[in-house]
């Protein structure tokens, strides 16, 4: 999963869960959206971050830490839309 389509697919997948559940999606559930094996879900989100997005991994680990502009750790920073308060920022 290195093409761009394949990226820009999974960065949609991941910026639209993070928009509707303020929680990032972890690989296993990226790879069923994808439509791909788990393996495969996680060699697409690693691709995803050595491709330069702004957004880390938790250290040593395969779980999304920060996504901009989103943080899936709590942060100092509260975003809230209509009055909902589910999201962090960076």
């Amino acid at each position: 999963m290195g093409q761009t389509s394949d990226l820009d697919k999974t960065f949609d997948l991941i910026m639209r869960r993070m928009v509707a559940t303020g929680q990032a999606p972890h690989y296993t559930e990226l790879a069923a959206d994808l439509g791909v094996g788990v393996e495969e879900g996680r060699q697409a989100l690693h691709a995803l971050f050595q491709a330069g997005i702004p957004g880390w991994l938790f250290p040593n680990t395969d779980s999304i830490c920060s996504f901009a502009p989103f943080n899936n750790l709590p942060t100092h920073y509260r975003i809230s839309v209509e009055g909902e308060q589910k999201w962090f920022g960076q």
